[in-house]
């Protein structure tokens, strides 16, 4: 499929047109569903099959994968491209769910695969263990997050797939395999960051840290040229910090440091750091809007789970409907990437732009993980729901990113060519031999995969 003809194929799906089959499937009928739409998160994304299927087992699904010709699995639906699309099948992993014993020797924890991390985490933090990271939303199921290598933020920190230990997966093949880190680290790191072309992820082993709490400060106002004097210190800050901004003036809007608490110690925040001033009053990224969805600030200690997310499990986080995409660059190189994006896109983010965050993720061996092997720094854009202004901006930015080998997200919007997209990978081709012989029959194959391993 030609780039060209993709743009064409991601802008139907996104909205809503229909589309007619490629091939014919055989559907299975049981354990399924039918609606008249299935939609993704965000709503931007008409999903081409109405045939949802629910497993509560390996057994059912082994079953249903049997009988599928085509199929893909949808976790807790917060890709914003046609990644998880199907025109024929789709697998819900959302009951998928247990919560297995804690292994107190080797400090692991095994859980179904489409359990989301907020679930998990309370359950995790009354036992006395934690993980040693989160995203910014604890909505999102454990699989689908590490298959997409989504992340928090830390210099120290890896990306949440970078906390498996080991993963079972019910590949095309109908063959149950598990991959562990202990027994075989060279296929593991094939096969933890999957893009769902495996299989289906049915088990996960997490590795466990002693619970901690978290205390967490807002500064606004952190002048640019501060950041890009200081930017390794800065971001060190905390054990995870976070940068928003809307690129329209010299200041990040604001700087999200999240550190480790102490029983007993003092609740110290200085009223200015870097150039930034302390706010005031708890703070949701986009300024105008009420923080009440937000973790606790103003440095009120509280569990990690409930601090390292941005959002509270219990209620809805963003701003409405939106789009999003992000780029991993070099973290070496993320000052110039950042003061390039500054200059040369100002204008256009004006009317496109509800927010943009920077992370840092540590590097790690994950063959595609979009951190392999360089320590990285996230640039996201929370982009407003203009899709023919947003595909037409997503090719300027990536030129301009270009110059840094930046990585796109693999769950989020991007138009990058997929030969440059598979170069940034050394190991690419060997993980599309692990496919192969998981998925012979390419059952999990969907026209989004096609495009990134084999288009031009």
């Amino acid at each position: 499929m030609k780039k060209r003809d993709f743009l064409k194929l991601s802008t139907a799906v996104l909205t809503g047109a229909a589309l007619s089959p490629l091939t014919s499937c055989n559907t299975p009928k049981e354990n399924s569903t039918q609606s008249s739409v299935i939609k993704n998160w965000a709503g931007n994304v008409t999903y081409r099959t109405t045939n949802l299927h629910e497993p509560r087992t390996v057994d059912e699904v082994r079953e249903i994968v049997r009988k599928s010709q085509k199929i893909r699995t949808l976790g807790t639906r917060h890709c914003f491209n046609t990644i998880a699309d199907s025109e024929h099948n789709l697998l819900s992993s959302r009951y998928l769910n247990e919560i297995g014993p804690i292994d107190p020797v080797n400090a692991t924890i095994t859980v179904g695969g489409g359990i989301r991390y907020g679930d998990l985490c309370k359950d995790l933090n009354e036992k006395g263990f934690a993980l040693h990271n989160l995203a910014s939303l604890p909505h999102i199921s454990v699989a689908g997050a590490c298959a997409t290598a989504t992340h928090g933020s830390g210099v120290t920190n890896g990306n949440l797939s970078t906390g498996v230990r080991s993963i079972e997966v019910l590949a095309g093949s109908g063959e149950l395999m598990t991959f562990s880190k202990e027994k075989d680290p060279v296929e593991f790191a094939a096969a933890v960051v999957n893009l769902g072309a495996l299989g289906v992820v049915t088990k996960v082993t997490l590795q466990l840290l002693p619970a901690f709490k978290v205390r967490q400060w807002v500064y606004l106002n952190l002048p640019m040229a501060q950041l890009a004097r200081q930017f390794d210190e800065i971001m060190s800050s905390g054990y995870s910090v976070s940068l928003f901004t809307d690129w329209q003036t010299d200041n990040i809007n604001q700087l999200w440091i999240k550190s480790i608490a102490k029983d007993g110690e003092p609740v110290q925040a200085t009223p200015t750091l870097y150039g930034a001033t302390l706010a005031d009053r708890d703070v949701h990224p986009i300024i105008a809007i009420s923080a009440e969805n937000c973790t606790p600030q103003m440095g009120v200690a509280g569990p990690w789970y409930e601090r390292l997310p941005h959002f509270k499990m219990d209620f809805t986080p963003s701003s409405g409907e939106e789009l999003q995409a992000e780029y991993f660059v070099p973290r070496n190189r993320a000052v110039d990437a950042l003061q390039a994006v500054a200059a040369r896109h100002k204008d256009e983010l004006k009317s496109l732009l509800f927010i943009s965050e920077i992370r840092t993720i540590a590097a790690d061996d994950l063959w595609l993980s979009t951190a392999f092997g360089r320590d990285s720094v996230a640039i996201h854009f929370t982009l407003k729901q203009d899709i023919p202004g947003v595909m037409s901006f997503l090719p300027k930015l990536e030129e301009t990113l270009e110059p840094f080998d930046a990585r796109p997200h693999w769950g989020k919007q991007f138009t990058m060519n997929p030969a440059k997209l598979r170069s940034r990978y050394q190991h690419f081709n060997k993980f599309k031999d692990l496919v192969a012989r998981c998925d012979p029959e390419g059952k999990f194959r969907n026209e989004f995969m096609d495009h990134v391993f084999s288009g031009t």
